[in-house]
């Protein structure tokens, strides 16, 4: 038996995306998160054989359209990655929109702005064009909340650490320079990643965060590393793991939701100021703290965060199960 799936393939700041417009599964649900939980119990195949090698990667993620639930919606989205399928993924969010409105799969009611459905709830997005490209696209991300402070773990090669945990979609340990860890300058990739396993897996131990509202978003899935930037303009410098051996070519649009919550939280970064955040290439999203709430007994703050994507051509991929890795494979 042979599955087609036709996707646009591109980038946001430089992590990948894949925007599947064509073959996406039936999925059951009354919302988005109950979408999310059915297309992981029957239709995980689908992410495996397009995320993984050999049609995809370590680092890839994308999604799926469809039509929202909610009456003022204009579109529903579904995310994928190598390490699941996330309740929330920002960088996945501006691909996603950026091709679908330039290529006519998204039509919004009002030009300019979308009201969107994610898994993890509901997302404003304003959106700028430049001729036939979508220029820019910020989005108003889901309230962002420190979730625990002061986690001592013992790292291997680094030594003692403490490390917060925060949420911006998905939940982050976050780790600023300190003791055997004195940066990102001369951190490779591949250390990164040996050092993320190790970290999440420390913090799992101790802490397993649920979400107040919706206990289907849990557990610790992301590693922040923080720095100074290493660009002019910028103010701050990440590095994130997720999956297991992916480091996030963009600054990560819910990492930087969490690591705005946790520097609001420590008081050094005000309501209304923007924050512009660096990833590890380089690349740049631009933060602000639109305004406070409250997530369950959390004080969280109302995040956004602005960025481009760039598409890089049409792919129609065969998933054939007379191929033997038709549901693809990575390497450990």
């Amino acid at each position: 038996m042979r599955s087609t799936f036709f996707c646009i393939d591109g980038h946001t700041a430089g992590n990948p995306v894949r925007l599947v417009v064509g073959g996406a599964p039936p999925v059951r649900g009354a919302t988005m998160g109950e979408c999310r939980l059915d297309f992981l119990e029957r239709f995980d195949w689908i992410r495996t054989s397009l995320c993984f090698e050999p049609r995809g990667h370590d680092q890839m993620s994308g999604g799926f359209l469809y039509p929202p639930f909610t009456p003022d919606a204009d579109i529903a989205l579904l995310f994928m990655e190598t390490s699941g399928c996330l309740p929330m993924c920002g960088h996945g969010t501006i691909g996603m929109i950026s091709f679908g409105l330039e290529h006519g799969y998204i039509q919004p009611r009002t030009p300019g702005r979308l009201r969107v459905e994610v898994p993890a709830g509901i997302i404003d997005v304003s959106y700028t064009m430049a001729g036939a490209r979508v220029a820019s696209v910020r989005l108003s991300n889901v309230p962002s909340y420190v979730a625990a402070r002061d986690i001592s773990i013992e790292v291997p090669g680094l030594g003692p650490l403490t490390v917060d945990v925060a949420y911006g979609g998905n939940y982050y340990t976050i780790v600023e320079p300190q003791g055997g860890y004195t940066g990102l300058d001369g951190m490779s990739a591949p250390h990164l990643v040996e050092l993320s396993r190790v970290v999440r897996a420390l913090v799992r131990e101790k802490f397993k965060p649920v979400h107040p509202l919706d206990p289907a978003i849990h557990g610790v899935s992301h590693v922040l590393w923080t720095d100074l930037p290493s660009g002019e303009g910028a103010d701050a410098r990440n590095a994130v793991f997720y999956g297991e051996k992916a480091i996030d070519r963009s600054p990560c649009g819910t990492g930087t939701s969490a690591r705005m919550a946790h520097l609001h939280g420590k008081g050094l970064l005000a309501l209304g100021q923007r924050f512009i955040h660096e990833s590890y290439i380089g690349s740049r999203f631009v933060g602000r703290i639109e305004g406070e709430a409250r997530v369950g007994d959390f004080p969280a703050i109302l995040p956004s965060i602005e960025g481009s994507a760039i598409s890089t051509g049409f792919n129609t991929i065969w998933v054939d199960r007379d191929d033997p890795y038709w549901e693809g494979f990575q390497l450990t």
